[in-house]
């Protein structure tokens, strides 16, 4: 027999919280905090789901022909996927800009997740808040 698996790998449930879904009660308490403290004027420009390109995608040349061999403009084929971290949330904090993500103790341990969060610093110069 093959192991059930649950629906999330952390078997998290998602939520809805004012029309928006996310991955997780922990997310949507976060979401829910954040509000109050923008309403507040702690903090302001409050974005949610905001991507970082980190590596571009990366293309090579190839030489294109028509069926009768007849040389066409060359064109570009795709590689290699480009890397992308999603933060959960990013907002100001007087002048700074702050990117901050919900992890659990596993999901602060995924070798995918630390490798972008060392890109995001490396690169982009940003410390991803975890809470």
């Amino acid at each position: 027999m093959f192991p059930v698996r649950s629906k999330s790998k952390y078997n998290n449930k998602k939520i809805v919280v004012n029309g928006i879904t996310f991955d997780s009660q922990k997310e949507a308490m976060r979401y829910s905090q954040l509000k109050l403290i923008e309403k507040t004027g702690q903090i302001s420009e409050l974005k949610l789901q905001v991507p970082f390109e980190l590596i571009p995608n990366q293309y090579e040349t190839v030489e294109r022909f028509s069926k009768s061999g007849k040389r066409l403009k060359d064109g570009l084929k795709l590689v290699e996927r480009g890397v992308t971290y999603v933060a959960d949330f990013t907002y100001r904090d007087g002048e700074n800009i702050v990117v901050e993500d919900v992890k659990s103790k596993a999901t602060r341990k995924k070798e995918s997740y630390i490798i972008k969060r060392k890109l995001m610093r490396y690169l982009k110069g940003i410390a991803i808040k975890e809470v």
